[in-house]
């Protein structure tokens, strides 16, 4: 099968091109390079440097690839940042989405797979969440990611195309070849682990006045590998049966607060991390965990490497190996 995989050469989307790539699909890489690396794309995978916002291009390239499908990772999403600076968010993530829906249209409708985010139902009423609950972003990030959404459903309505919407919580780990390299890295895992390796400051915590049992934010992590067997499983379900999917959320309902996640990196790395407490960030809920009985009953998915101390532990030994990351920066 033909596939293009956008933000392909990011922490996420270079996982499913090396999954795509190892099962013996055919695919091509779109990626501005902003967040991610050349390093990530496995060899032998065409990788085109491009901006999903740049329609034209876009247009093109689906013309000349003609793809069966289309994993679409490229986005901004830092919910924080979001609040300082919408607009960036809105013209990425909700203009690129524009962009590429034109480009599906002008090729005759692939199959969509989306990268979604929890932060579509802001502070949930109930936990852990169904994909019916109120969807009330409080941040532009999850505002401008529930516009894709919307842009999806009626694009496919009205051209013909079948999609799936994969509503992410927390994703960490690694796998033997890819990791997590961003620039500045603000996902608490690997800032956690960099702060334990003391290649960088103290790690700050973010709030422990939430109202959760030890104070700090509660999140549902799935290892990003078991988060890419759910992709592929609807991919492979939207080529067969070209009907739409509509909404999953990717999680293992088992949600773990910072200070849970710190003691598994402690049991891990025999270390202790070093913590400086700081005020909330704006647009951070207290708690987002799954309920992802959808994805496992109607995709059979089952998240199987998603215990804390095995994500922290893949996470560990692939920092251990590339100190530098992906050294192309």
């Amino acid at each position: 099968m033909r596939v293009i995989v956008t933000g392909g050469a990011g922490y996420i989307g270079s996982v499913a091109t090396r999954q795509l790539a190892a099962r013996g699909d055919e695919v091509v890489v779109v990626d501005n390079l902003s967040q991610g690396h050349r390093a990530a794309v496995p060899d032998g995978v065409r990788l085109e440097h491009l901006d999903t916002t740049d329609r034209d291009r876009l247009v093109a390239l689906f013309q000349e690839v003609r793809p069966a499908a289309v994993l679409h990772f490229a986005a901004l999403t830092i919910a924080p940042e979001s609040v300082r600076d919408p607009l960036p968010y809105w013209w990425v993530n909700t203009g690129g989405m524009i962009a590429l829906l034109d480009a599906i249209r002008a090729v005759g409708g692939p199959a969509l797979v989306f990268s979604s985010t929890a932060a579509v139902y802001g502070t949930p009423e109930a936990v852990p969440i169904p994909e019916d609950a109120p969807l009330e972003p409080i941040n532009p990030y999850g505002a401008s990611k529930l516009a894709a959404e919307h842009a999806i459903a009626t694009s496919a309505a009205a051209y013909g195309f079948p999609y799936a919407l994969l509503r992410y919580f927390n994703v960490a780990g690694a796998s033997e070849e890819a990791g997590e390299d961003h620039t500045p890295e603000t996902h608490l895992i690997p800032s956690a682990l960099d702060a334990v390796a003391g290649r960088r400051e103290p790690l700050s915590l973010f709030g422990a006045d939430f109202p959760t049992p030890d104070g700090t934010a509660i999140r549902d992590y799935v290892h990003v590998e078991d988060l890419i067997d759910a992709h592929l499983l609807a991919l492979d379900r939207l080529v067969a049966d070209r009907a739409s999917l509509g909404a999953f959320n990717l999680g293992t309902r088992d949600g773990a607060s910072v200070r849970d996640v710190l003691a598994a990196i402690e049991r891990v790395t025999g270390m202790a991390v070093p913590v400086v407490y700081a005020d909330r960030r704006p647009g951070d809920p207290a708690n987002l965990v799954a309920d992802a009985t959808r994805a496992r009953e109607i995709l059979s998915w089952e998240p199987r490497r998603s215990t804390l101390d095995e994500m922290v532990g893949s996470a560990w030994r692939w920092r251990e190996r590339h100190p530098n990351g992906y050294g192309d920066r």
